[in-house]
């Protein structure tokens, strides 16, 4: 069965949409923000320090999702690194000073307060490993030889 007109174009619509907003966070907001690299229109970017939002390349951020890189109460930045093929998942949230490795996968709703291992799948609240040695493709789409 066809996929009706309407939906193509909506889904093609939305495909520009994302492209021209992560230009639009890199040129002006100047942040490293890697190739292939896509984020929800609801995700959550820090401009109060935008300069420290470092996304690496294929990684994708979910609906929700916020990444924070100024701290308030201590009047304090800090940088935050996300690696490559990695997913951010719903509604999560990253904290200012963390670094998350390549190929790692945080679950809905999590708060990362610490660094997460290359390679790691990471949930909860505070995130805590719960898998480690996990192989992703672009997105942090788990690679079909690591699921068991």
């Amino acid at each position: 069965m066809a996929t009706p007109l309407a939906s193509r174009i909506r889904d093609e619509l939305h495909g520009v949409v994302v492209r021209l907003r992560r230009q639009y966070l890199i040129r002006v907001w100047q942040m490293d923000i890697g190739e292939g690299t896509l984020i929800s229109l609801s995700a959550k970017l820090d401009k109060t320090n935008p300069r420290g939002i470092h996304i690496g390349k294929y990684t994708a951020v979910a609906f929700g999702a916020a990444i924070l890189t100024h701290d308030s109460v201590n009047n304090r930045n800090r940088d935050v690194y996300i690696g490559d093929n990695c997913f951010i998942g719903a509604h999560s949230m990253i904290f200012p000073g963390v670094t998350i490795g390549d190929h790692c996968i945080v679950s809905a709703a999590s708060v990362v307060v610490r660094d997460v291992p290359a390679g790691s799948l990471v949930t909860g609240n505070p995130a805590r490993v719960v898998e480690s040695n996990v192989k992703t493709t672009h997105y942090g789409v788990r690679a079909s030889a690591a699921r068991g």
